[in-house]
């Protein structure tokens, strides 16, 4: 599938901060791609790059073949954007409103805007001022769906929502990629992205921790329990570690890339006593990699245990 989003080794600095620290990615068309970090990792700066808004210090980005460089307000017509906090006129209606934003659009927006609308059971002569939050939360998004553009960029778009609205919003992202359109989605809730994303990345600190298919991702993760005989540190493990615990002589593993053939060789080492395997959700992968301290790296990539810095378990 070609890439809708393209980032190449991209950098932003504000002040003596990096927000954004050489992040390479690529967003395939007709995906739901969630772009996952705790508040302030960077999320937010990328999305702001690529719709033109900020300017990047260094690295290239392109959205629908366009430079967002050059070509910010080329993109910003051709895609739907709901922001964390959307800025609408509270003293319209939401027919009005949606009739105010016809005039920047084809034929049909306002028709699809009012389908929209009642899809998501809002009533539209009523007062943004008078809706709750999650009501405004599904204009916003009707608004953004109604010129049906190829590209939905939704930044933060469920944070302080119900769990109903949450869903409906969840719900109409899957729909929108069945349809061939992509979704890029920016979130820090991990158990509702877990449910709807086809990719994943994840950004800490500005840096890019990992980007890849979200089935391949768990299909491949492993949360290794390793009982051994006697003190001492557990044998090799194949693959990226990313964090290990230690309750004397247990070992808890987190582990990316592991070669399920490697197990039985695990079982069988002369100081091992037992070996469980399952399968971490996302959520405990990425608290997993958020915990990883800085100097764990270079020993995590290597597959080499940090013993220095194991945690205990409780």
């Amino acid at each position: 599938m070609s890439a809708v989003i393209e980032v190449r080794d991209v950098v932003k600095q504000f002040g003596d901060q990096r927000a954004v620290d050489r992040v390479s990615l690529a967003v395939p068309r007709g995906s739901v791609f969630a772009l996952l970090g705790e508040n302030g990792a960077g999320k937010t700066t990328l999305v702001r790059m690529l719709l033109g808004l900020l300017p990047a210090d260094a690295g290239t980005l392109s959205v629908l073949g366009l430079d967002s460089r050059t070509a910010g307000a080329e993109i910003r017509r051709c895609i739907g954007y709901v922001p964390e906090r959307p800025v609408l006129y509270e003293w319209m209606t939401a027919a009005e409103i949606g009739w105010f934003a016809a005039g920047f659009y084809a034929d049909g927006y306002e028709q699809e805007f009012r389908r929209l609308l009642d899809r998501f059971r809002v009533p539209a002569r009523r007062k943004l001022k008078h809706m709750s939050k999650g009501m405004r939360a599904k204009v916003a998004l009707s608004l953004a769906m109604a010129p049906q553009p190829e590209l939905l960029v939704l930044d933060e778009p469920t944070s302080g929502l119900d769990t109903l609205v949450r869903r409906e919003f969840l719900e109409s992202m899957v729909d929108w990629a069945a349809t061939g359109r992509t979704v890029l989605l920016s979130s820090h809730l991990i158990g509702e992205v877990e449910r709807v994303a086809d990719e994943v990345a994840v950004l800490r600190e500005g840096r890019l921790l990992l980007a890849e298919p979200l089935e391949q991702l768990k299909r491949r993760a492993r949360e290794l329990t390793i009982t051994l005989s006697g003190p001492g540190e557990p044998p090799p493990i194949t693959g990226e570690v990313i964090r290990t615990r230690r309750r004397s002589r247990q070992w808890q593993v987190m582990v990316r890339n592991f070669d399920d053939a490697h197990l039985q060789s695990l079982q069988e080492h002369a100081d091992v006593v037992a070996v469980e395997s399952r399968t971490p959700s996302l959520e405990e992968l990425f608290v997993a990699m958020m915990q990883a301290g800085d100097g764990d790296d270079a020993e995590a990539r290597s597959g080499k245990l940090p013993v220095s810095s194991a945690e205990a378990l409780p």
